[in-house]
């Protein structure tokens, strides 16, 4: 059941002749629960996902008023965090659909419906980890390597693409697209998600977990992302929360711009010298000021990769 903080914040507009339902945390300030722009942008896209999420269960207002008590000194409390969606890649991904498939055979042997085990979230497999360089410096090196790549993962394969089958919510990009984190960028993320809902089509931040460390490159886009180990991104494929501390968050203030001669590799090294030295495990770093509008997406990407 929905609680009073999450129906005063549902509001709706139009767009291109539709009606689209959100949810408005300046309901929450309005209520003195927080200072919405005050909030670091990262708390405020959590925030959201709490606030629409809420069911009064897994995720209750508790949860909500914590999250709006983000600077406080009495601040205290852990975050559910349900990602919009998830991605893996062949490696890591594989043994995550080996047990969705495992659990539609249980699902099977009792008789039950098998329609039931699908991810409520949906999931991208990108094919990228299992190329090998065995041609080179020839003009059919490509072409001779995805045919040896083919030959040696054939059973691999063919079982992911059962599982786009088989599964709904659930999609493989085939090999030799690009790498994961090329392909999210590119193609996967869509920054606000539009989804029906009860009849209704909800507008909300594109979120995600991934099965690589690198999963963070994403966060170049303005998109709430991280690496998760394999037990993670099940139970978000399965619309179960993860939950982790309120986290501290690292403003950085970039200035000006990169000089001539200097690449977005050199500002990552340095950044990252910096905050070695603050110490930031388990926190989040956020990037803000005029110097962040003079870096175009592909270094946004690489430092925060």
């Amino acid at each position: 059941m929905a609680s009073n903080l999450k129906a005063q914040a549902k509001k709706s507009f139009q767009l291109n002749g539709k009606s689209l339902t959100y949810y408005d945390l300046n309901t929450l300030e309005e209520q003195g629960y927080t200072q919405i722009s005050r909030l670091p942008y990262s708390i405020r896209v959590l925030l959201e996902s709490v606030l629409r999420q809420e069911d009064g269960f897994v995720i209750t207002d508790e949860h909500i008023k914590a999250l709006s008590s983000f600077g406080k000194e009495n601040e205290k409390g852990e975050v559910p965090f349900k990602p919009s969606r998830v991605i893996l890649q062949d490696f890591t991904g594989v043994p995550a659909v080996v047990d969705l498939a495992s659990l539609r055979k249980a699902m099977d042997d009792v008789g039950g419906d098998l329609t039931k085990i699908n991810p409520e979230v949906p999931v991208d497999l990108v094919i990228d980890h299992s190329v090998q360089v065995d041609s080179y410096a020839n003009p059919e090196s490509l072409e001779r390597n995805m045919k040896l790549e083919f030959e040696r993962n054939y059973e691999r394969y063919q079982f992911l693409n059962w599982a786009t089958k088989a599964f709904d919510n659930y999609n493989a990009v085939p090999p030799a697209t690009g790498i994961v984190h090329q392909v999210n960028l590119e193609y996967l993320a869509n920054v606000v998600h539009v989804r029906e809902e009860n009849g209704e089509q909800v507008a909300f931040p594109d979120t995600l977990v991934g099965t690589d460390s690198h999963t963070t490159m994403i966060n170049g886009l303005g998109v709430l992302g991280w690496g998760v180990g394999g037990i993670e991104a099940e139970a978000g494929m399965l619309g179960q929360p993860s939950y982790f501390p309120i986290p501290e968050v690292i403003g950085v203030r970039l200035t000006n711009e990169l000089p001539q001669g200097a690449n977005a590799t050199d500002l990552a090294l340095r950044v990252t010298e910096l905050l070695r030295k603050k110490g930031v495990v388990g926190k989040f770093v956020e990037f803000f000021g005029p110097g962040v509008d003079k870096l175009p997406l592909a270094d946004r990407a690489t430092i925060a990769n």
